[in-house]
């Protein structure tokens, strides 16, 4: 559900902590993430769409140019049959596609301009801008009812010179509770900026302020990640960030939770939370507030042998449940939690990848899991997806969880090593059904990457129907390491 390259940006840090990561060379439309999680719809057809992208692609020979991927929602649910790809050199979108520009390194979505589709908004972290090299690049592109067409503006940065990699984080929500969708935009320093709603046609927006979260005034440079979601269940959207501690090598996670007010976000009430370096945040227990799941992928102890505090040998996924007055009691969850399937064992990567949504239609939202690093048989790195249900007394642990792999019955491919299935993972109602469905990245065949998709019968995921979308079958060149379906937008 967030950036690994998220893959190229995010794991630098994290390498200390895991001894080593993933190869590589994240209805009407919405405002904002509500508690019941909302899904992009970007030509307003009613089925949600599913947006990643492929940061490392090729794109007129530029090394790692990046470009964004949209597979629309359909009846029969997504294919590269029904889809948009975009890149810098795309018409209509602002610039062009340079070496290490990385195009798509972040995305997210919400009705930024108030017409009743969702926009997606792109981030180019490596962007060269004048003679500020690295200085990092955002895009707007508009929804519209052929979906995104191309038509898009750059969003200013507020404080160009001031910081690199503007834009290598991203999130979306209406902050103020003014029913317009703000944006919260991260970079390498302490300073998050929030624009807010009511963007005009040029990309302006009606206003901005800054942030600076507790753990990113610590030396540790930027978060790591931006979520997004009403945890107080007050119909302001609050802020999840990621980060860490320090700047230095094993410096150790940390998040924290910044409310949403009639003024924006607030620093003052700010609290720290279990750790993660994923979060995703949705309404499990149906209580009306939002809840905070946070993937710790990593071991129990660092490189140089430091135990680390509140993790799991492999990876835990702490669930933090909200209350009306922000973050209330944490529970953690590892593979050998009740009848959670597989084994913890080490650089499993229980938690990589995180996303909540309605599988089964019954007001409880359920939690896909990327288990990236499993090793299945003689498959090292392989990877699979776990898939909890949600409860009235949270998510279910006891029965009734699934689990996929390459290996599945009816879900194509098969398990090799470093494929990292589980690589990102997004619940979303691509059929218009009432239900989520499952969709999967990987990286397949040495970072090209895929996308793997699994529907819902109604009752649970089951892999009759399953797809899966290339890199060549989406117009991705399958030059260099494009690793397509790295990360879906939010």
């Amino acid at each position: 559900m967030h950036r690994h390259v998220r893959l190229a940006l995010a794991t630098a840090a994290a390498a200390g902590l895991t001894g080593g990561l993933l190869s590589a060379a994240t209805v009407t439309a919405t405002a904002a993430d509500s508690t019941a999680v909302a899904r992009a719809d970007f030509n307003g057809d009613g089925r949600g769409d599913i947006a990643f992208s492929a940061p490392g692609a090729h794109v007129a020979g530029r090394t790692t140019a990046g470009q964004m991927v949209v597979l629309y929602g359909t009846a029969t649910g997504v294919s590269a049959a029904k889809r948009t790809t975009l890149s810098q050199n795309s018409t209509g979108v602002p610039g062009s596609a340079e070496a290490a520009d990385w195009f798509g390194n972040d995305s997210a979505y919400a009705d930024f301009n108030g017409d009743g589709y969702d926009d997606l908004v792109v981030s180019s972290p490596g962007e060269d801008v004048g003679g500020d090299k690295d200085g990092g690049a955002v895009t707007l592109l508009w929804g519209s009812r052929s979906g995104l067409t191309g038509s898009s503006v750059t969003v200013a940065d507020p404080a160009a010179g001031g910081h690199d990699f503007w834009g290598t984080n991203l999130a979306a929500g209406d902050f103020d509770g003014d029913g317009k969708a703000d944006l919260a935009v991260g970079s390498d320093n302490a300073t998050v900026h929030v624009l807010k709603g009511g963007f005009s046609s040029a990309g302006k927006p009606g206003g901005k302020y800054t942030v600076k979260p507790p753990i990113l005034d610590k030396g540790a440079g930027g978060p790591l990640n931006l979520t997004a979601g009403d945890i107080n269940g007050d119909r302001r959207t609050d802020l999840v960030v990621d980060g860490y501690e320090t700047a230095t090598e094993y410096g150790w996670n940390r998040n924290y939770y910044l409310p949403g007010s009639a003024s924006g976000l607030k620093t003052s009430s700010a609290q720290a939370l279990k750790p993660g370096v994923i979060t995703a945040i949705g309404d499990i227990d149906h209580d009306g507030r939002g809840d905070i799941v946070s993937g710790a992928y990593w071991n129990t102890k660092s490189e140089d042998g430091t135990a680390i505090p509140d993790s799991a040998n492999g990876g835990k996924v702490w669930v933090t449940y909200g209350t009306s007055t922000g973050p209330g009691s944490a529970t953690g969850i590892t593979q050998n939690t009740g009848n959670v399937p597989g084994t913890a064992e080490g650089n499993d990567f229980f938690g990589y990848e995180l996303d909540l949504g309605d599988v089964n239609g019954d007001g409880f939202l359920d939690l896909a899991i990327g288990v990236a690093g499993e090793n299945i048989g003689s498959a090292t790195n392989a990877g699979s997806v776990t898939l909890l249900y949600g409860t009235a007394d949270g998510l279910n642990t006891g029965s009734g969880a699934q689990s996929f792999s390459q290996d599945s019955a009816g879900i194509p491919g098969a398990n090799e090593k470093d494929d990292f299935f589980g690589t990102d993972v997004k619940l979303d109602d691509v059929t218009g059904d009432g239900r989520a469905d499952l969709v999967i990245g990987s990286q397949e065949n040495a970072g090209n990457g895929a996308v793997t998709y699994l529907p819902s019968n109604g009752a649970k995921i089951a892999p009759a129907g399953a797809r899966t979308v290339s890199p060549s079958q989406a117009g991705v060149s399958t030059t260099g390491t494009p690793v397509f379906g790295a990360n879906f937008a939010d």
